[in-house]
């Protein structure tokens, strides 16, 4: 069953003088479950692609549904109802700098309109499923990259969406740190959430298992393949290891 459709999206940004086209119909269809790559060079229209998932823009032309539902149309009244269902996560993190990870998350979830007791009790639940201490008072700034991102994770994650966006997260940290947030995403998919990575970072591309693969390039999709493709890593580089937890400030 596919959970996320595209059928001919145009988008286009612009006035009648110059336009650039970001996305020139792009269509095909992710598999619930599936771990997914969304790759091709800078300017390539991965990011426009992600935030028509969102419904932070909107197409031109063309169909996009997520578990079934047209949300090329969604009223902004309903923009809230959708995210519930697709979680992200951003190069940036786009934390709030002095609030602690269990405020970060929980502010995600004060604004879905969840009640006091269940934004506790989520944000600790997905604080520890991402293998940070709940309890820490530390503000955000005060983190490391890698236990940022885990933030961000986190938060996207408390909402228990049914997809799970991830716009070059791996972008702003190292090759170690890079791994861990991998391998996090990988236990994520496993759980069940269709995740979708938008990246050109060669670490990801060709040495992360994926169900399905799509390329873009100057806004058109030139490849798409639900097949298995893992890359073997060179002599020189590290595998992918599981994850271990940590506790929060013990990463440089």
């Amino acid at each position: 069953m596919a959970i996320l459709e595209f059928a001919g999206v145009t988008m286009s940004y612009g006035n009648r003088g110059g336009r650039v086209t970001a996305l020139d119909e792009v269509s095909f269809a992710v598999a619930e479950g599936a771990f997914a790559l969304l790759t091709g060079p800078s300017g390539a229209g991965k990011s426009t692609l992600l935030k028509l998932v969102l419904a932070s823009e909107r197409p031109d032309r063309g169909t996009i549904r997520v578990a079934g539902r047209d949300i090329h149309r969604l009223r902004k009244s309903s923009i809230p109802y959708l995210r519930r269902n697709v979680g992200a996560v951003f190069q940036d993190f786009k934390l709030l700098p002095d609030a602690s990870p269990r405020e970060n998350v929980a502010l995600a979830l004060q604004v879905l309109g969840i009640g006091p007791a269940e934004v506790e009790q989520r944000a600790r639940k997905s604080l520890l499923e991402v293998e940070l201490d709940p309890d820490t008072r530390r503000p955000a700034r005060c983190l490391s990259g890698g236990e940022q991102q885990r933030v961000a994770i986190a938060r996207a994650l408390a909402g228990d969406p049914a997809i799970l966006l991830a716009d070059e997260p791996t972008g702003n940290l190292d090759p170690r740190l890079s791994r861990e947030i991998l391998e996090l995403l990988q236990r994520v998919c496993a759980r069940g959430t269709t995740v979708m990575i938008a990246t050109h970072d060669p670490l990801v591309i060709d040495h992360v298992a994926a169900s399905h693969r799509l390329e873009l390039a100057r806004g058109r999709l030139v490849a798409d393949s639900d097949a298995v493709a893992v890359v073997a890593e060179p002599e020189t580089s590290e595998p992918l290891l599981p994850l271990q937890p940590i506790a929060v400030g013990a990463v440089a």
